[in-house]
Formats: structure tokens, C-alpha cells, sequence
């Protein structure tokens, strides 16, 4: 058996460690570029969502390279995320394509439906095994996340550009070397010293941006232009409202972003009280987190069509006038390109750097210093 799975984010390095764990050959499709998402846009139906496109590109991609099974988280709810492995897998048979195809639903749709999913990729796999598994390669993504942020933080300060990125790159080869849960938490300290030895500005003035919005467009760089990396160019600090952990524990506590999804549900609730799918509910929550924190503003993610993102899309105008904030909304499809959405992020971050001028109305210094910025809930 040689199984994969599409690419989001940094999710191919824990599915590598788990089928590695497992003893099933995982195949990597290669790197998501504009002939991947040419490839699932050309078979897939015209309205739908960007990344569905790109998960058939991602999928046709790996069965050119090997692969012989595919594997495809499933879910429920309003989201049409839950359809996309059924229609890839009836896509991919008619354009003539022979292969297995495995649904992993949700854990907590069912611990048993959950566990016999990975017992017959891996015969005889015991559930005390798979758990011994799963928990080990799950501290390993969580160190992953872990790096992430702080690059995160430390980009929007660095002295040389792009000493973030290429420390970020030495960081995650040390961490993904790791094997045994000992390796892991000495990889995990090191990888992190290594970001952290990273020269910067501790004086350098930043503004603060929170990023929210629909799953995937936040969690794969491709899909979004690499916006994270230019905003911290820009000397941007940011902080995510999803991380890839986060988002596919089972208890969705979001240990990464630092606050539970109940509490993120009740800064929602005076505005939207109710899932309506997606990250809808939680994308308005976190605006308002972000804005009790100070955020100088926030930049939301969705591909074109998104429900869950467009509800939340019609709702925040309330919470940006309640809670003063700014928040600019990008909409992604196949149509998108680079030069459009960089000039709108130029131009809202001359938005907020006026707003914090006027606010400090000639103040010197009116941005707040990076070290004050990153050091906040470390």
C-alpha cells in the first residue's frame, strides 16, 4: 500500500511520522503550485470551493507519483467540507483512475468507526497501539505548531529578511529527524533555539494583526499567497485564529491559539449564537478577541462561495463598528492573483498605521514596540 492525502500546511510531516509509526509507505504528493490547482480546477465543478480544486490537484498529482490508496478527512454540518471526499473520489473514478479510498471521519462521530479505519490500513493494529501512536505523533505536530507561531512573531522584527524563513526550514529538518517522544522533546527545544537565536529589533515599532477565517485559507500558504510571510515582511506581528492541531483534536481546545473554542463561542454569541458550519462562529469570536487585546486590526480569509465565511462576512461589519476595529476581507478562487490582494493588504496596513498615528496623536513612537508585542502570552 502507498497512501496519501492532500497537502494543508505542514500536515504531510505528521501524516509521514504517523503512517511511518504505522508501517505504510506514505507517498507526499510534490509541492501545491499553480499547475496543481490548473489540474483540479480543470475537473472540478466550476462553483466549487478553492480548496476542493486543489485537493483533486493535490490527489492526481500523488497517483501520478505512486500512490496506490488516498485518504480524505470527512465531516458534517452546514460546510460543504464534508461532501469533498465523496465527489473527489467519484471525480478521480471517472477520469479513469484505480485506487482506494478511505473516509476519516471525525473522532468524535465514533472512537470505534475511527479506529477500524487505521486497523485496515494496518492489519492487526491494536487500539492500545494506535492510541500509543497517535499521541506521539500528535506531540510532534503540536511542536510544529509551537515553531510556527514564534515565527510568527519573531518575522515581524527580524534584521536580515528572511532569517526567519531560513531558520524556520533548519528548525523543522531537526524536528522532523525525531522519533521516539524523548527525541521529540529535545528536537522541540532545539528547533525552538533556533529560531530563537534569529538577530532582531527589540525597539522596532510593529502593528498588530489577528488572522481569521475559513480552515484551510489559513493553514495552506499556497492558497493564500504566502500572505503570512509578507505581512511579516512588513514587520507585521500576527497571530492565527487556527492551527493545524488545533483543529483536528478531537477536544478542539486550541491549546495553539491560547484560548477554548467555548470561550471564543461566547465572544461570538452576542452577534452570532449558533454553528453555522466551518470556522463561521469561531471567525467572529476571534475578531473580538482580537480587538479586547488591542489588535490593531484583522485580515479575513475564505475561498469565493464560502457559506460559513460569508454569514460571518455579513455580521462583521457590527462586531468592526462595536468593537472599532478594522477588518478586511480577502475572497480567494482559481481567478485570484497575487498582485490584487497585496496591494489591498498595502493598503489596509497604511489604513492602520494612520489610525494608530491619530490615535496617539503625535505621540512619539506610536507603534508598539515588537518586544512588548512578542512577548505577550508566551
Amino acid at each position: 500500500m502507498k497512501i496519501s492525502a492532500p497537502h494543508m500546511g505542514h500536515l504531510h510531516l505528521m501524516l509521514a511520522d504517523l503512517f511511518q509509526r504505522m508501517g505504510v509507505e506514505y507517498v507526499k504528493p510534490p509541492p501545491t503550485t499553480t499547475k496543481t490547482l490548473q489540474i483540479g480546477a480543470k475537473v472540478s465543478p466550476e462553483f466549487a470551493c478553492l480548496p476542493l480544486k486543489i485537493n483533486l490537484g493535490n490527489f492526481i498529482e500523488a497517483l501520478e507519483a505512486g500512490a496506490d490508496s488516498l485518504v480524505m478527512a470527512g465531516g458534517h454540518g452546514p460546510c460543504r467540507f464534508g461532501y469533498y471526499g465523496i465527489v473527489e473520489d467519484r471525480i478521480l473514478r471517472d477520469l479513469g483512475y484505480e485506487f482506494d479510498f478511505y473516509m476519516l471521519e471525525p473522532f468524535n462521530d465514533g472512537a470505534w468507526k475511527f479506529y477500524k479505519l487505521f486497523e485496515s490500513l494496518s492489519p492487526g493494529l491494536s487500539i492500545r497501539s494506535l492510541w500509543k501512536i497517535l499521541k506521539v505523533s500528535f506531540s510532534k505536530g503540536r511542536a510544529f505548531d509551537r515553531l510556527y507561531k514564534r515565527a510568527l512573531q519573531i518575522r515581524a522584527c527580524e534584521i536580515n529578511r528572511g532569517d526567519t524563513s531560513r531558520a524556520l526550514k533548519k528548525a523543522e529538518a531537526v524536528l522532523t529527524a525525531a522519533y521516539s517522544p524523548n527525541e521529540i522533546e529535545e528536537a522541540a527545544a532545539e528547533s525552538m533555539a533556533i529560531l530563537e537565536a534569529v538577530e532582531r529589533d527589540p525597539d522596532r515599532q510593529v502593528l498588530k494583526v489577528g488572522i481569521v477565517g475559513e480552515f484551510y485559507l489559513l493553514l495552506e500558504p499556497f492558497s493564500n499567497f504566502g500572505l503570512e510571510e509578507f505581512l511579516g515582511h512588513m514587520g507585521v506581528y500576527l497571530e492565527r485564529s487556527v492551527w493545524v492541531t488545533d483543529w483536528i483534536a478531537p477536544n478542539r481546545n486550541n491549546i495553539i491559539y491560547g484560548y477554548p473554542k467555548k470561550l471564543v463561542k461566547q465572544k461570538a454569541a452576542p452577534y452570532l449564537n449558533h454553528n453555522v458550519g466551518g470556522e463561521g462562529q469561531e471567525t467572529v469570536g476571534s475578531v473580538v478577541l482580537f480587538a479586547e487585546r488591542g489588535f490593531d486590526g484583522v485580515i479575513q480569509l475564505l475561498p469565493f462561495g464560502c457559506m460559513p465565511e460569508n454569514i460571518a462576512t455579513s455580521i462583521l461589519p457590527k462586531v468592526q463598528q462595536y468593537h472599532d476595529i478594522p477588518v478586511l476581507t480577502l475572497a480567494f478562487d482559481e481567478q485570484s492573483g497575487r498582485a490584487g490582494v497585496i496591494t489591498r493588504v498595502e493598503a489596509f496596513l497604511d489604513l492602520l498605521s494612520a489610525r494608530r498615528m491619530k490615535r496617539n496623536a503625535g505621540v512619539a513612537a506610536p507603534l508598539e514596540p515588537a518586544a512588548a508585542a512578542m512577548s505577550e502570552r508566551m
